[in-house]
């Protein structure tokens, strides 16, 4: 039997190398992205933290405390603010990676339905030739066996 052969294989191949490499990329961008959730909740929990700790102190202390605190959270709140852009910035990104890499896979599968449906009617052409084969092979023998029949037959006569 023939072995089966598709002329898109190629393509298959690079659709699929193409979804592996879209898989590394949304890893690695999810990954970056957990990064730097887990920063801005590290600096909005260290914000936080400094101010139950100088709402705790006295008075005297707490008013130092506080001046400072003011003069500084402008940096703080830039900071936080840098990330929450940052973490806006890479949700995007992961949704477009995720689209792109839904596209592929849509794509992908597409072509590995064809793929199947070109074997199949392969197999069945195949099949169909066997079978025309082993019925001519049939009708020789049964030819081969009425002459040899009618040779034998004459002879005898």
């Amino acid at each position: 039997m023939k072995r089966f052969t598709w002329r898109l294989q190629r393509v298959l191949d690079i659709k699929a190398r193409q979804e592996q490499i879209k898989k590394a990329e949304l890893f690695k961008l999810t990954e970056q992205l957990a990064k730097t959730r887990g920063e801005l909740i590290k600096q909005k929990r260290i914000l936080s933290q400094v101010i139950s700790d100088i709402a705790e102190k006295k008075p005297k202390k707490r008013l130092c405390e506080q001046e400072f605190f003011f003069r500084y959270s402008a940096t703080t709140d830039e900071i936080i603010e840098e990330l929450a852009k940052q973490v806006a910035e890479l949700e995007m990104k992961q949704r477009e990676k995720i689209a792109e890499l839904l596209k592929l896979r849509r794509f992908k599968e597409g072509l590995e339905k064809l793929r199947d449906e070109a074997k199949r009617e392969f197999i069945s052409r195949q099949e169909k030739l066997e079978q025309n084969q082993m019925d001519e092979a049939a009708v020789l023998r049964f030819a081969r066996k009425m002459i040899h029949k009618d040779k034998v037959g004459s002879l005898a006569d």
